[in-house]
């Protein structure tokens, strides 16, 4: 049995005369951290919307666990087992903590139209809720408003929104953007605490390269729509290809 749990199949997605993605092929073994790297303008948000739903595909398909994702509405693919994260944080700033995890666990339950319904009602869901703010470190801060979290508590609270969800697969697309670099390790720490015990595999888009190089199993190396390289992170910092385009001769001396 393979134990590729995320594939990209000659993927491509094409924007009048621009090709964003073009015919990507993508390989992401379950439990692995998997980080998608480039320039600027290299396509890797627009990878991350495809293989997420949130655009489909001019040419190729993508499959979760074997099974197509093509044609299966968005909200359907969350329901198979794959959580997407974005640059920028997305949570109800006028909920608080626990009630915005606690709508996420809701939405994929039976009781997910019964919004208006008093939350002491769904105890299954606030304690699936809970547990995901404890994963994160954000316990003790249930009640607070998700508007009065400092940036970094606001990407945990993003992070519990879809471990509330219980995905197999989550795709984090530059999680630690616009923190202070002294939370970034806090926050790595947590992405690997969650990738160990809750099982989970990761795929990451991140600018910061000493995090890349640090954290991944493996790397994929985009440019111009196009996948440049692939491979264990001593692989990528020691290719040619690969510094010329994107990452620079400083790497090869770390």
């Amino acid at each position: 049995m393979s134990d590729i749990i995320l594939e990209a199949h000659n993927l491509s997605r094409h924007f009048g005369g621009l090709r964003a993605v073009d015919e990507v092929n993508l390989q992401v073994r379950e439990g692995a951290l998997h980080s998608i790297i480039g320039p600027n303008g290299a396509g890797k948000t627009t990878l991350f919307n495809l293989l997420s739903g949130y655009l489909k595909p001019t040419g190729g398909h993508v499959t979760l666990r074997g099974r197509d994702l093509t044609r299966v509405p968005r909200h359907r693919i969350a329901h198979l087992g794959l959580g997407r994260s974005f640059q920028i944080t997305n949570v109800f700033p006028n909920l608080t903590v626990l009630e915005n995890v606690r709508l996420a666990a809701q939405a994929l339950g039976r009781d997910n139209l019964n919004l208006w319904s008093p939350a002491a009602k769904f105890g299954r869901y606030i304690e699936r809720a809970t547990d995901a703010i404890r994963q994160v470190g954000l316990a003790g801060k249930e009640a607070v408003f998700a508007s009065a979290l400092p940036h970094g508590d606001k990407r945990k609270l993003e992070l519990a929104i879809i471990l509330a969800a219980d995905p197999q697969v989550l795709l984090l697309d530059e999680p630690t953007a616009g923190m202070a670099s002294e939370q970034v390790p806090e926050f790595i720490g947590i992405i690997h605490a969650v990738r160990k015990d809750a099982n989970k595999t990761v795929v990451l888009v991140e600018h910061n390269m000493s995090i890349v190089m640090n954290i991944s199993d493996r790397i994929t190396v985009m440019h111009q729509g196009r996948v440049l390289a692939e491979g264990a992170p001593a692989d990528i910092a020691a290719d040619a290809a690969v510094q010329k385009a994107y990452l620079g001769e400083s790497l090869r001396a770390e």
